[in-house]
Parts: structure tokens; sequence; C-alpha cells
């Protein structure tokens, strides 16, 4: 069941699809910069314990009243709640904030636009959603601009297997959110505060182990104030206003429309990347962008309802 019949408004800002998709990808363009930030700051792990501890106080705070009523069906649920945090929040920017250590901002940003192309493939294998031939041109441009942008304007670089490690873990990562995106469908039904609560204390105890074996391993280094504005930023930005939006953009249009607005990641991270952390924008990041918005176009102009 979806969010309206758990208490979401049909009516306003949050009805409109289109404003919370902008808005998530603006803040996840902003998580992208944070965690390029954080880069000899926080470790990728001590950056998701945080975000997501903090997150988690933050969400209880004004959740608590419907928790109470939704406590026995997420206890159900509690293995898909599970899964749904520990890949979609937690494992998802542990390989971001990773990648982030190899690789520039903007190439992060315009990889996640690869994102439809896993999600309108699960949905034809596993559900057979149709997917219209002029579709199909508009994710394989999106595939040819992240190409562009993982090889450096250089395709054949795959042949020889020669991509940066930020890069393919970028792509790991990807992989890991497209499939979180599909699985939004079985969500149970509760009320979205409920539900992100659950899911970023998910994302929190998956991070556990990982912070835990840092820490014994000497890894672990208090955060600066820099550390702890990056920590605050990604807790309520990227974990919680965009987490919610994006959950209701796909209750809204569907997944595999609701993915396509990913492909806005790029533009405002390239932006950003540029502006607040003077990286170079070079031509094959403009001929990536370009295939990236040719593709969002086709396939949203010739969209199938998922």
């Amino acid at each position: 069941m979806a969010l309206l019949s758990a208490g979401g408004p049909r009516h306003g800002w949050f009805a409109n699809a289109y404003l919370l998709l902008c808005l998530t990808t603006l803040f996840w363009a902003g998580n992208a910069i944070a965690g390029k930030l954080a880069a000899g700051v926080l470790t990728p792990v001590t950056l998701t314990f945080l975000r997501w501890l903090v997150a988690s106080v933050l969400i209880l705070i004004i959740a608590a009243p419907h928790l109470r009523r939704d406590l026995s069906t997420l206890r159900r649920h509690w293995l898909l709640v599970f899964g749904l945090g520990a890949l979609g929040f937690a494992a998802f920017n542990l390989l971001l904030y990773g990648a982030l250590n190899h690789t520039t901002a903007i190439n992060v940003t315009i990889e996640q636009s690869a994102m439809p192309v896993f999600v309108m493939l699960v949905n034809f294998l596993a559900f057979g959603q149709r997917i219209r031939a002029l579709q199909v041109l508009g994710v394989a441009a999106t595939v040819a601009g992240v190409m562009i942008t993982a090889t450096r304007g250089d395709p054949g670089s795959l042949l020889a297997l020669d991509i940066n490690r930020g890069d393919a873990i970028m792509m790991g990562a990807v992989a890991l959110y497209s499939g979180y995106t599909v699985a939004l469908r079985f969500k149970p039904a509760v009320h979205w505060l409920s539900l992100l609560f659950a899911m970023a204390a998910s994302a929190l105890v998956f991070s556990i182990p990982f912070f835990v074996v840092e820490v014994a391993r000497g890894g672990f280094t208090a955060p600066s104030l820099t550390g702890w504005l990056i920590v605050l930023y990604t807790a309520v930005f990227p974990s919680v206003m965009s987490q919610l939006f994006f959950m209701r953009g796909v209750e809204l249009i569907g997944s595999n429309r609701a993915s396509l607005s990913i492909n806005l990641v790029p533009i405002f991270g390239s932006l950003l990347a540029v502006v607040l952390l003077d990286e170079a924008f070079r031509a094959y990041h403009l001929m990536g962008l370009l295939l990236v918005l040719g593709g969002i176009t086709l396939a949203e102009r010739y969209r199938v309802r998922a």
C-alpha cells in the first residue's frame, strides 16, 4: 500500500512529484560535495556511522507517536525494512564516500545517472514492465554519457579495463541503490515517518560493525568542527529530506519515472563542484551531461508508468 493510504497528503507541495524529486537530487548532489570535503577529514565509515546516528535521533523525535502505532507492522516486515535501510541508506553511502577518495565529485554525480538503466532492467525482468523503443534509446544515451565520464572521454579504455578505482566503486553503489529503488514497491503500509526511522535505524545498525572494526584498528579520529558540519548536513538533508522526498516521488509516479530524476544529480553536482570545490569542468563532462539530458528527455517523454 502507498504512503497516501498511510497518512500522506493528497494535495499541496508534498503531492508534487517533480518538485520533491528536484529537491531530492539537489540534496544528493550536495551529499557528493560533502563526501568530497570529508576526504582527509572523516573516513567513509565514520561519516556513514555518525550520519545515521544523528539522523536516527532526529527522526525519532518527530516519529515517536507514529512508531507506537506502526511498531507491530514494522516487526512483521523487519527483514525487508532492514534490507532497505542497510543497502539503500548505509551501504550505498559507504561506497559513495569511498569512491570520492579516488575520483572527483563531478564524476560521481554524473555516474549516478546510470541508475535508471538498472531500475528499468530489473522492473522488466522481474515484473514484466514494458519499455518502449524510444525509452530504451534514452537509456542508451544516458549510459553513453556515463561511460564517457567514467573513462575521461576515452571509452576505448574499457577494453583494457583501465577505469579509475573510484569510478568502479561508484558503479557498485549505483547498482545497490537501483535495487533499493525497485524494492520500495514492497514497503509496508505505515506512516512515512515510521518507515523512515526504521530504515535509518537499520542503516545505523548495519554500519556499527564497520565502525567498531575501524576503532579497534585505530582508524578513528574525532571529527573537527568541519567534520561535524559535514555530518550535520548529510544527516539532515540527504538522510532525512531526500529519502522522504524520493520515497514519495516513487509512490506518486512509479520507480521507472522517479529514477530518471536522478539524472539531475550531475547537473547540480557539476555546478556545486565547480563553485565549491574548484574542480575542473572538462569537455568530456559536457558531452556526458548532454547525453544524460537527452536521455532524460526521451525516456520521460515516452515513459511507461511503473
